[in-house]
């Protein structure tokens, strides 16, 4: 059961055009996160799935592979679809989408988001989850929110902070990372299924496997990853880079 990780990458967003490109210490963040998903155990490929040439110029600059897929593609794992089938994964293999906003990504999260699917074979897909501990990424849209049910499935994913405490108490909110691992035969599965009504308000792609039926297995992990949404996350990004150096 190999493990393949697609990035995905666009040029054109709105909030940050060019972001895949943003140099953080030197290198350009796509740099960043495919050494990062590199080291995780067992990796047979990493690959980039863009619609824009300019990524895939710099990515295969730095010698790193990269897979033009069309530009009409709804979402970041229809993309790693695509690219997928036009490398010829296996259906049983496994896919990793790793967004690629994350440059401080810990290779663990991809081998811990994994052995669902490695143990279970009932589970098609996983994604990792963390305790906030940051109170001002609990109100920020950009900063996905989770609830899960006893086993760890999904309940729902939201940009809004829940579960909502009606009489107060403490609550532990749990934030997404932008990772997902399919079953190869389950993300053709992923890309055939229409958009949600909910997906679409929440621009949230997973949520559209929940309004499908299937099930999402969240990895409570204890690593977080930045993501860079806009440029003073790329700054923040590169600080805690310097900061990591200086404590070796």
């Amino acid at each position: 059961m190999g493990l393949y990780v697609i990035i995905p990458a666009r040029y054109g967003s709105s909030r940050f055009p060019g972001k895949p490109l943003v140099m953080i210490n030197g290198r350009p963040m796509i740099q960043h996160v495919m050494e990062r998903a590199g080291q995780a155990a067992g990796v047979a490929m990493v690959a980039v799935a863009t619609d824009d040439e300019r990524i895939a110029s710099a990515v295969e600059a730095f010698g790193g592979r990269a897979v033009m897929t069309p530009a009409a593609l709804r979402t970041g794992s229809d993309r790693v679809a695509a690219a997928a089938q036009a490398l010829g994964v296996d259906d049983d293999d496994l896919v990793v989408n790793v967004q690629g906003d994350q440059p401080l990504l810990p290779p663990e999260v991809i081998n811990e988001t994994a052995l669902p699917l490695r143990h279970e074979p009932k589970i098609n897909m996983s994604t990792p989850v963390v305790a906030i501990t940051r109170p001002e990424e609990i109100g920020d849209p950009n900063h996905v929110k989770v609830v899960m049910d006893e086993w760890g499935n999904a309940l729902y994913f939201s940009r809004q902070a829940i579960p909502f405490p009606r009489d107060g108490g403490e609550v532990t909110y749990f934030k997404h990372l932008g990772v997902y691992v399919y079953r190869k035969a389950f993300l053709d599965v992923f890309a055939s299924l229409p958009t949600g009504r909910l997906e679409n308000l929440e621009k949230l792609e997973q949520i559209r496997v929940l309004e499908a039926g299937h099930r999402v297995r969240c990895v409570v992990t204890q690593f977080d990853s930045p993501e860079v949404d806009r440029p003073e996350d790329a700054r923040r990004v590169a600080d805690l880079m310097n900061r990591a150096r200086q404590d070796w």
